[in-house]
């Protein structure tokens, strides 16, 4: 039996939700045809399903948790195309007006297995056109480190900006993470400068899998964000990667390959430090 497929895909997604379902249906057709009987889990860019002109348009189309058209339209998905399936990022409602920036995990049966709440939150100044970013003015900063267990591999789940805070990656690695999972609209700045550099980084000071699925071009709302989507092995290899534009890199997970690496080098159990996580 092959080892399953590990799939990172790159969009540039717009404000409009049907377009956006429309532009990942054609992807996982695309991959699916590739690989018609692999098992695969699939990851998808952060602001998958609404790429918005400002952040309060996003907190408008929001949806409780466990409920909605959009995460309907993406069970629907992880169902038909037989697949895990990473949703990143959609908005579920906070109890504050505000909204999670939420991950979710979605299994072959079209099931829930878990939702992240993006933890680190973008209030920063990027020397591009769009300058200020505040995601906290209307996103809700979430509480709560995720690693999911599924028959593929203990999967961890980030997202962007939590790439550059490496105690989150230590935590889930704690947890028994083998897979970290990141959607993510990196801008074109910041991902030229340290998207490869991070995203390796984790993998390999975590002995983790690495399945980097960003934005990548020129959106309608004027935002250009950086692409370079990528699979990297624990040892800081990238499998597979995709420049710009829609499309998929696709690597794939080989547990015997993990455990070698980890009984060679014991890092887990050598670690000295420890991380939590600090509530708001």
């Amino acid at each position: 039996m092959s080892n399953p497929k590990l799939i990172s895909v790159q969009l540039v997604s717009s404000p409009n939700i049907d377009e956006n379902i429309n532009a990942i249906e054609k992807q996982l057709i695309e991959i699916r045809q590739q690989f018609p009987s692999d098992e695969l889990l699939v990851v998808l860019p952060e602001c998958c399903l609404m790429f918005a002109t400002k952040d309060h348009e996003v907190r408008e189309f929001s949806e409780y948790s466990k409920q909605g058209p959009m995460q309907d339209a993406l069970s629907e998905l992880s169902q038909r195309f037989n697949l895990y399936l990473v949703a990143g990022t959609i908005a579920i409602k906070a109890d504050d007006g505000r909204h999670f920036a939420a991950s979710i995990l979605f299994n072959p049966q079209g099931e829930q297995l878990g939702q992240y709440n993006k933890v680190h939150l973008f209030d920063v100044d990027v020397a591009d056109g769009y300058g200020s970013y505040r995601e906290s003015e209307n996103t809700h900063p979430g509480q709560h480190i995720s690693v999911i267990r599924t028959p593929i591999g203990n999967i961890g789940m980030a997202v962007c900006y939590d790439l550059r805070f490496g105690a989150l990656f230590q935590a889930m690695r704690e947890m028994g993470a083998d897979i970290f999972v990141l959607p993510s609209a990196f801008t074109k700045v910041t991902g030229q400068a340290h998207w490869e550099l991070l995203s390796r980084a984790r993998a390999v000071e975590n002995q983790c899998y690495m399945i980097a699925s960003n934005q990548g071009g020129e959106h309608k709302n004027g935002r250009v964000t950086w692409g370079q989507s990528m699979v990297v092995d624990p040892w800081g290899v990238v499998e597979s990667e995709i420049a710009s534009g829609e499309g998929f890199a696709v690597g794939e997970f080989d547990r015997d390959k993990l455990q070698a690496l980890r009984a060679k080098m014991p890092m887990a159990s050598q670690q000295r430090f420890q991380s939590t996580l600090l509530k708001n």
